[in-house]
C-alpha cells in the first residue's frame, strides 16, 4: 500500500506515519532522510545534493524526484511506503506519476489556530529528540526528558514568526496539491486535529492492511 501525507506544519503527519509504519510493516520515508543518507554514503546524487545545499541553493525538482525513486526501488518498499513531505510541488507531483500512479493521498485537514497552538507549544529533547507538548504531552518534570533526563527546548521553527512563515510557503506551494489529487480521485481527507491513536483507528478503517 502506497501513501502520500499532504498537509500543513503540525498537522500531525509524521506522528500518524510512525504509526502506521508500525502496523503495516513500510517505511516512513521523508526527503529530508534521504538527502541526509545520500550524502553520507556519498552517492553520486548525494554529492550533488550535498553542494547545492552548501551553496545555499535549493536541490532541483529532477534530482530530488530520482532519489525518490531510487529509494523506492530498496527491498523494504516492496510491500508500500508512505512519503512525508514529497511532493512539494505541482512540477514534483507531474514527476512522481511516471514513478509511482497507484498512490492513495491522504490530506490532513486542521483550522491554523490549532497548527499555531500545536507548533508553539511543542519541545524537543536536546539528546534523544523525544517530542513532548507542554499542554497536552508534558514531561513529568518540567524541562527535561522522561527518557534520557535530557534538557527540552523551542525548535527555532516552532516560534510562531517561524510558523506563520511556513504555513505560508505551505499554501503557496503544496496546497495546490490536494486540487491536483482530487481531480485525479486519488485523495481521503482526515482530521488532523484528532488525537493520533484516535487517527490511527479512522486511517485503520479507510485503508484495511492488505
Amino acid at each position: 500500500m502506497n501513501f502520500i501525507f499532504l498537509g500543513p506544519p503540525g498537522a500531525g503527519k509524521g506522528s500518524l506515519a510512525v504509526k502506521v509504519a508500525e502496523e503495516y510493516k513500510i517505511p516512513h520515508i521523508s526527503t529530508g532522510d534521504i538527502f541526509r543518507a545520500n550524502i553520507k554514503n556519498q552517492t553520486e546524487l548525494g554529492k550533488k545534493v550535498d553542494a547545492i545545499i552548501k551553496s545555499g541553493g535549493l536541490v532541483s525538482d529532477d534530482i530530488t524526484c530520482e532519489l525518490v525513486k531510487n529509494r523506492l526501488e530498496e527491498a523494504d518498499c516492496k510491500n508500500g511506503f508512505i512519503l512525508d513531505g514529497f511532493p512539494r510541488t505541482i512540477p514534483q507531483a507531474e514527476m512522481f506519476t511516471s514513478i509511482c500512479n497507484d498512490v492513495s493521498v491522504v490530506n490532513f485537514e486542521i483550522a491554523d489556530d490549532v497548527v499555531i497552538k500545536r507548533l508553539s507549544t511543542r519541545r524537543v529533547c536536546k539528546e534523544c529528540k523525544e517530542n513532548y507538548n507542554i499542554i497536552t504531552l508534558p514531561p513529568k518534570k518540567e524541562g527535561v526528558c522522561d527518557k534520557c533526563g535530557g534538557e527540552l527546548f523551542q525548535r527555532e521553527d516552532d516560534k510562531q514568526e517561524s510558523i506563520l512563515h511556513r504555513m505560508e510557503v505551505y499554501r503557496e506551494q503544496t496546497e495546490p496539491l490536494i486540487d491536483f489529487y482530487r481531480k485525479k480521485s486519488q485523495i481521503t481527507d482526515i482530521d488532523g486535529a484528532t488525537q493520533t491513536s484516535e487517527l490511527l483507528s479512522e486511517f485503520k478503517k479507510l485503508f484495511p492492511a492488505k
